[in-house]
């Protein structure tokens, strides 16, 4: 079986080879070459030891040494080249306390993760397949390299990259390794927020974002998501649903474009129904003020898992309007568009539209209608280059400072007492009319 290898790669590789070492491109790269799928960077795992790799190339970097790694220069590209090794005990859960430098490629390979990542190549010995994982491949399986039970004491996040890999490849949980992600599921209290964090939004942005329904009958989200298993157990008894609050959800990241805030704030936009469920005496349920709990819940979910603060911002804020319903009126949706935010008026359309789409038939087409004249009235506004924003107000506040404002408040309420009367009107978006009514409601609030 023959892979096409870059050539900056097969150069590495030659180098090694020519001198006397073994070396391999390994791991995802021929995974994803072997499925057809662009590598995004190709590993090569060599018998040289780091120093003997640092003699062979002119340009290294000292990346991961202690651990065998070394990042090798070719033009402006850079290739991590990695001594084969054994790891020690993993005493945290999560790092080898030591590692060995091994000569054999075998015992490299044994102490990697999944069998699809367990497959090494190169062109003169070709494909290395100790461990079935081209079966694998084949069989669309996720499956541990020998003891599930171990690699996952190795290090617990391996139980996150199984589902990640999932819902990446299209795959199914191999059932040993399912069964001991259930069995284990509690050691992820020992993997940094970050590193869940990172595998959490390569889950969401997959083709198979609803592959998180995995995470959940593992347990891995009772670790660390519990939110999401509230959802998943709240029932919606309302002719607007006709799912759980999970099910709806992960329809919802589902339906919506694979962008990293968008399916965020799709994943956490009901987080807060099951504590703001009410009953009434029809027996019919209601989650008012919703949208609110959520984004306060989104918010400390979000920092929680430690994602940056810009993130923080978007995503709540879509959170919050996300059940925002302007009527199809040209005013109305440049107010929405003004309280949104512009950069985020797009992917709430989009988040809006996937919510509908996973509700109960009753009242869609009604519902799906409504949002198309709102959209249309959006990118007619855009088109006619309608005022939205401060910035675009056709005075500014040394403007108004110029016209016997003083520093301080006022200018603040008045600037946006201007701009709402230009989202009202956009004709008024001139500096004469602007002043005028500047100077106007100064004297009518006294100030």
């Amino acid at each position: 079986m023959k892979i096409q290898i870059p050539e900056k790669v097969n150069r590495i590789i030659g180098t090694l080879t020519f001198a006397g070492y073994e070396a391999y491109a390994v791991g995802g790269c021929v995974r994803d070459a072997l499925l057809g799928r662009e590598p995004s960077d190709w590993d090569i795992t060599t018998s040289a030891s780091p120093q003997e790799v640092k003699r062979l190339f002119p340009r290294t970097v000292d990346t991961g040494i202690r651990h065998g790694t070394v990042t090798v220069m070719m033009g402006k590209e850079s290739f991590e080249v990695t001594t084969y090794r054994v790891d020690g005990v993993y005493e945290d859960g999560r790092h080898p306390s030591e590692v060995h430098f091994t000569k054999s490629l075998l015992e490299d390979l044994k102490r990697r993760d999944f069998t699809i990542n367990a497959m090494a190549y190169n062109e003169e010995t070709g494909l290395v397949d100790e461990f079935d994982g081209i079966g694998d491949l084949k069989r669309g399986l996720i499956r541990c390299v020998g003891d599930a039970g171990e690699r996952f004491t190795e290090d617990a996040l391996r139980m996150m990259r199984a589902v990640r890999f999932s819902a990446q490849l299209g795959f199914e949980l191999e059932e040993d390794t399912r069964r001991a992600i259930r069995e284990l599921c509690r050691n992820l209290e020992k993997v940094s927020a970050e590193r869940i964090q990172a595998e959490l939004v390569k889950l969401l942005v997959s083709p198979h974002p609803e592959r998180i329904r995995d995470a959940w009958e593992t347990g891995l989200t009772a670790v660390f998501l519990p939110e999401f298993n509230r959802c998943m157990e709240c029932e919606q008894n309302t002719p607007h649903h006709m799912y759980t609050v999970g099910e709806h959800t992960i329809r919802v990241i589902q339906g919506t474009d694979p962008d990293r805030v968008l399916r965020l704030a799709a994943l956490l936009h009901d987080f807060g129904k099951p504590q703001m469920k009410t009953t009434d005496s029809q027996g019919v349920d209601h989650f008012q003020g919703h949208a609110a709990y959520s984004e306060e819940l989104a918010g400390r979910i979000l920092r929680r898992l430690k994602f940056d603060n810009d993130t923080v911002r978007r995503v709540k804020r879509l959170v919050y309007w996300h059940d925002c319903r302007p009527s199809a009126a040209a005013a109305a949706v440049r107010r929405s568009v003004s309280k949104i935010g512009g950069d985020l008026f797009p992917l709430y359309l989009k988040l809006r539209r996937a919510d509908i789409l996973a509700q109960s038939l009753t009242f869609r087409e009604e519902k799906l209608e409504d949002l198309d004249r709102v959209e249309a009235i959006y990118h007619q506004i855009l088109q006619d280059q309608n005022c939205l924003t401060l910035k675009d107000l056709a005075v500014t506040g040394r403007d108004l400072m110029a016209a016997g404002f003083a520093a301080g408040p006022i200018l603040g309420e008045t600037l946006q007492h201007l701009l709402d009367q230009v989202i009202e009107e956009p004709g008024r978006n001139n500096k004469e009319w602007l002043l005028a009514e500047a100077l106007r409601w100064k004297e009518e609030v006294g100030r």
